[in-house]
């Protein structure tokens, strides 16, 4: 019988410089920190941060990497979370502006809408609302 999830518990992306990645999540996404674990504790955190997406999604970042992001190398492509509507991903895109963030256009790809960009990293990140 195959497995049915529900939905995901948490991501977490491989990160090269956790100050520079914190500051840039806090300020594009302004998520709750459920663990800061830069001192090193708890130890599963591995000296990262996960933030707290809703009442069962968590987003981890954990700093080991030491080379850039490529969704060609197997592995991670992009990460791609809802937004509520294309008004939100009209306003997320003023607020990457403001930030300096460079983004791509607001995208119909059929199925939904989506605003893409990268994080500090290169890692290919994508904000979709429903149509």
């Amino acid at each position: 019988m195959p497995i049915t999830p529900t939905g995901f518990a948490h991501v977490r992306l491989t990160v090269t410089d956790i100050a520079r990645s914190k500051q840039f999540y806090d300020q594009v996404f302004g998520l709750d920190v459920a663990v800061d674990g830069r001192d090193g504790d708890p130890a599963w955190a591995f000296g990262g941060v996960v933030y707290q997406i809703d009442e069962k999604t968590l987003w981890g970042l954990r700093p080991v990497g030491d080379d850039g992001f490529d969704p060609d190398r197997t592995g991670l492509d992009h990460l791609s979370v809802w937004v509520e509507s294309h008004a939100a991903l009209e306003d997320a895109a003023r607020h990457l502006d403001a930030l300096g963030v460079p983004h791509e256009e607001i995208k119909d790809i059929g199925i939904m809408y989506i605003l893409e960009f990268k994080d500090p990293d290169g890692v290919a990140l994508e904000l979709s609302a429903p149509k």
